[in-house]
């Protein structure tokens, strides 16, 4: 059952006391609506039991994507076993509060069990692994997960195929055959579940580089060859406050005019922390007008249909860990749920009418 989100800001006031954010008096789900736009975040299903964080969840998003929930190392720990606890939670969570959920992600490099890097399985051995994962995991999920990230980041930033598990090592019996197992794969999630919306997910290939030039060729050939790839996710995790936001427009229409739809998969933009972790003024303005552009460039291409972050409160991303606690503050609300100037910026442009329509 819905559950009204002002029921949950009475939660997390009782659970969080006087430092619980006001809500405003629009969200970012309300004003993305008129735009027939996604405006999602990954989450952490560990993290849906405390109050601000359901509450703030439930009243400004209308797509999730969990972070790690639905990878292979939390999906299948061991090759005879299947856990989808902690998926379900996510989309249980979704079906409670109207939203939408995208699965991340059936085929990676990274974050696979040690028990199928370390298994010396044969290239047919591991295809069949591959298949079986692809075909039990999106089977589980059809009818609540309508977009996957089927294969992710699978090139390296010269835009050649990375050697990986998949690929070569000892791959799935494509070995030097550039795109093949990435064809391949999309081709398994078609047969798995024909309803769902295959993308491909990618970094550092927002703008217009070599990179993104060799998406572009490779959607355009499965395109061609009728291979069922539906869209592109750039995951833009931006640390540069200069961000070329004419190139991320240009590489959208780019795609979009391929007949594939664009996702902003990851998006966040980290600052540098000054002394006790915390970010400059002037740069939060900085980083507000970065966002603002990332989502103008996307509501002015139709093709580009949802804008998620990787993550929503600083309260909880990965930047603070990977930068050894250099850089953080990348997210649109701060650490007390409280709305920042990016997220401002957000709800302004999403209020704007879109293509010269309300």
């Amino acid at each position: 059952m819905f559950r009204p989100w002002h029921q949950f800001c009475l939660l997390a006031a009782l659970v969080a006391g006087t430092s619980a954010a006001v809500a405003p008096a629009i969200t970012l789900r309300q004003a993305a609506d008129p735009s027939h736009v996604l405006i999602g975040t990954a989450v952490r299903p560990s993290l849906l039991s405390e109050g601000a964080y359901a509450a703030t969840l439930a009243r400004e998003f209308n797509m999730i994507e969990p972070e790690d929930a639905m990878k292979w190392w939390v999906t299948r720990p061991n090759a005879g076993t299947f856990d989808f606890g902690p998926g379900d939670e996510v989309a249980r969570f979704a079906k409670d509060h109207g939203m939408k959920v995208r699965g991340h992600c059936l085929v990676w490099d990274h974050n696979n069990p040690d028990w199928l890097v370390h298994g010396d399985f044969t290239p047919a051995e591991l295809s069949n692994l591959l298949r079986q994962h692809i075909t039990t995991v999106m089977k589980h999920y059809a009818g609540q997960v309508f977009a996957w990230d089927v294969v992710n980041e699978a090139l390296d930033e010269n835009g050649q195929v990375k050697n990986s598990l998949w690929y070569d090592e000892p791959g799935i019996g494509l070995s030097k055959k550039g795109t093949a197992y990435i064809e391949q794969a999309f081709r398994w999630a078609h047969d798995a579940d024909p309803q769902a919306l295959l993308f491909y997910n990618e970094a550092e290939s927002e703008g217009l580089n070599r990179k993104s030039d060799a998406i572009y060729a490779m959607v355009k050939d499965f395109k061609r060859r009728r291979v069922p790839i539906d869209g592109v996710g750039l995951q833009l995790h931006i640390s540069q406050l200069d961000f070329d936001t004419t190139a991320l427009a240009a590489n959208i229409a780019r795609l979009t005019a391929l007949g594939v739809q664009v996702h902003i998969t990851e998006l966040d933009v980290s600052l540098p922390l000054g002394a006790g972790g915390v970010a400059g003024k002037d740069d939060l303005q900085r980083q507000a007008e970065v966002y603002r552009s990332v989502v103008h460039a996307c509501l002015q291409n139709p093709g580009c249909t949802a804008i998620q972050t990787w993550g929503f409160t600083d309260k909880y991303s990965w930047i603070g860990s990977h930068s050894r606690g250099t850089r953080g503050a990348a997210l649109p609300f701060d650490r007390a749920y409280r709305p920042k100037p990016a997220y401002n910026a957000i709800l302004q442009e999403l209020s704007q009418p879109k293509n010269g329509t309300q």
